[in-house]
């Protein structure tokens, strides 16, 4: 690695470093700052962004589920543009100042499709989409480039200092998600604007943190160790591995074999250069099963969140998957893990990932048993062929409801009554006219109504002295003239007071608080607000029973998918470090977050195309991932870990001579095999 800076830079540095009692350069401060503002606009949107497509977007929990996980998708996918841009043309600092530019934008065009008032609904979801798509470049495009640059401004000398930066350095990361996730969903919930939650404010707060971010990391411009790009080795690498499988092609029919389909690349690449690929390759093919755990760690997001909304909220539920990896990294590098080598059990990190796997099976294996709880708190939708219905009495007398064809409601309907539940009323094709008779007070009167399937009906019998009204079903406020008489009708399936014409304009205020008792969780409620003697008297009608079940349920199943976080991702970025050649060590990290990618796009498939209950979908993702982790641990068991330390020495001695290409390939099966105490390299 080239690294352009003066030596009086080195000397400021040193400086400041002794002056803040550490062998830290000055210039990491910035880099972690804007670490920990860069994730807390991340998660920060992330946290309530199911939410936003469930009640801003109306979308149903399939389609919101699909659209998360594919964003979650693409801002895995985009790291390799990012390493590409950063490697051969930008370098690190351009690129990570340029895409977090693309990032902020993102955010501003996002927080601003939140904004009711700022046209239809489609343009609502234009804006949306567009912002999501630049957050993705953004935040994937400065995922490779930010820690390795970190990582730069380290001399080779540094080794411990650096060591401990990358753990002070995932800190950050946990503890910008931690606080975001607590903040914006109290940003979105407790916080009114535009007559409702207020999404442009969660979503313009971790804005102005990215903002905050990218001018953090601009001001330490002058303290940093910037590298000039080194050419594409990614690029290398592809080219290497396509001119091997493209001359094997043409010689297959003459020559003598080779032991590597990779050795076919010897006449154009040096031997050095396809060893280490050999080795990267390998590594590679172990990430084959890993996208299924990030299948399952990522629904913490979606379908968990989804879970949680149909639960009884009593405290901040997102934070909690942060709040533990705080306490459980220092647990099992402290405790477990040093009392499970105390009982002679060797802990690799490919045993690690392998129990990882195991716990966040486990995760949703709980997530499974809350949910068949939670569904039988929940009203189960009319299935095709029927519909639901609900009777409100509000005529102040015994009200008698007969549905020709029916025998729905065989008993007098008390007034005020809260009834009991929804009655199913079979139709037996997909719409159909019903003919409702309502008998009080000795009066019969009939109406006809067309009923849909699967869908839910109230039906509300109130006294009529005769006159005009009318039911705004529009998602709009209306008012409207007949005669001298104006009525103004709320949005949303509102009704407007009954009048006569020929009485003229009439108006009704209601300025005094009313107290309608707790609201509870997952309930439905009917308010019905009478005048009595000049007041005005609240009725409350609890349409579906609140949920039963509290959300401290889901906290078992984050307890062990954050568990298996801690031993499958942290173990596994230390793997990746750790097995790569030094000039590589970018490619293997690539291949990592790609992991994360084809993770999202394994829940996308299901989420689309599986159409199973919730529970049933928990527990088939607990079965691939169990039988993933056999495969895995198969492939473990064949795989021969290389020492860094050594495969370090072995790229010194290697470099420089063509010659020394024989020999370095003879030492690498030797050389690079660690003995049975087994080292690793921790981040």
């Amino acid at each position: 690695m080239y690294v352009l800076h003066s030596s009086s830079f080195g000397k400021n540095t040193d400086r400041l470093s002794k002056l803040c009692g550490t062998n830290y350069p000055t210039s990491i401060c910035f880099i972690v700052v804007n670490e920990f503002c860069e994730r807390f606009s991340f998660y920060g949107m992330k946290a309530v962004l199911t939410l936003y497509f469930l009640t801003y977007l109306h979308w149903d929990k399939d389609l919101s589920t699909a659209i998360y996980h594919a964003f979650s998708s693409l801002a895995y996918f985009t790291p390799i543009l990012g390493a590409l841009i950063a490697d051969s043309w930008l370098g690190k600092f351009k690129t990570i100042i340029y895409l977090s530019i693309v990032y902020v934008i993102g955010h501003v065009v996002k927080s601003v499709g939140a904004i009711p008032t700022v046209g239809s609904s489609d343009v609502h979801i234009a804006l949306s989409m567009v912002g999501l798509i630049l957050i993705a470049l953004g935040t994937g495009g400065i995922k490779p480039c930010v820690a390795a640059f970190g990582g730069d401004q380290f001399d080779e000398h540094s080794i411990s200092e650096r060591q401990k930066f990358f753990s002070i350095f995932y800190m950050s990361i946990n503890a910008g998600s931690l606080l975001s996730t607590v903040v914006t969903p109290i940003l979105r919930g407790d916080v009114q604007c535009f007559g409702g939650d207020c999404y442009a404010l969660a979503f313009g707060v971790p804005a102005a943190l990215m903002v905050v971010a990218l001018v953090v990391f601009i001001a330490g411009s002058s303290l940093y160790k910037k590298s000039p790009p080194q050419g594409n080795i990614l690029l290398e690498v592809c080219n290497c591995i396509g001119f091997a499988i493209k001359n094997r092609w043409r010689s297959s029919k003459r020559g003598p074999s080779r032991p590597h389909w990779l050795d076919w690349a010897e006449e154009k690449y040096s031997k050095r250069l396809i060893q280490e690929i050999k080795m990267v390759l390998r590594v590679l093919v172990l990430y084959i099963p890993l996208p299924m755990f990030w299948a399952l760690f990522d629904q913490q997001g979606s379908r968990w969140t989804l879970q949680a909304t149909r639960m009884n909220m009593a405290f901040v539920r997102p934070m909690l998957n942060a709040l533990l990896i705080l306490v459980f990294v220092p647990i099992f590098d402290l405790i477990i893990y040093p009392l499970v080598r105390l009982c002679r059990i060797n802990v690799t990190p490919l045993r690690k990932m392998a129990m990882g796997m195991i716990f966040a099976a486990l995760a949703f294996c709980a997530a499974t048993l809350v949910e068949v709880n939670v569904v039988r708190t929940v009203v189960d939708p009319a299935p095709q062929g029927k519909c639901l219905l609900q009777t409100f009495n509000l005529v102040n007398d015994n009200l008698n409801v007969k549905i020709l064809g029916s025998d729905l409601f065989p008993e007098p309907i008390h007034y005020l009554q809260d009834p009991d539940e929804y009655k199913m009323l079979s139709l037996g094709e997909s719409s159909k006219n019903l003919t409702i008779e309502v008998t009080y007070s000795g009066h019969t009167s009939e109406c006809l109504q067309k009923f849909e399937q699967e869908k839910t009906y109230s039906l509300m019998v109130f006294p009529s002295e005769g006159g005009v009204q009318f039911l705004n079903t529009q998602p709009r406020a209306l008012n409207l003239t007949v005669g001298d008489a104006t009525f103004h009708v709320n949005a949303g399936y509102s009704m407007s007071p009954n009048m006569t014409v020929d009485r003229g304009h009439l108006e009704t205020e209601m300025g005094s608080y009313l107290d309608l008792g707790l609201l509870d969780f997952g309930a439905s409620y009917t308010i019905i607000l009478e005048e009595k003697s000049g007041t005005i008297g609240v009725t409350k009608i609890e349409d579906v029973k609140a949920n039963n079940v509290h959300i401290a349920w889901q906290i078992p199943q984050y307890v062990l998918i954050t568990a298996g976080e801690v031993m499958f991702s942290i173990t596994g970025l230390e793997f990746s470090y750790s097995q790569a050649p030094a000039n590589m060590k970018s490619v293997l990290q690539a291949g990592w977050l790609l992991t994360v990618a084809f993770g999202n796009v394994i829940v996308l498939i299901v989420a689309e195309g599986a159409g199973l209950e919730q529970w049933k979908e928990f527990l088939l993702f607990a079965g691939l991932l169990l039988g993933v982790c056999v495969i895995f641990s198969i492939m473990s068991y064949f795989y021969t870990y290389v020492d860094p330390d050594q495969l370090d020495k072995i790229h010194q001695e290697g470099s420089g001579k063509e010659e020394e290409d024989d020999n370095y390939t003879k030492t690498i099966p030797n050389e690079m095999k660690l003995n049975k105490r087994q080292k690793s390299t921790k981040l």
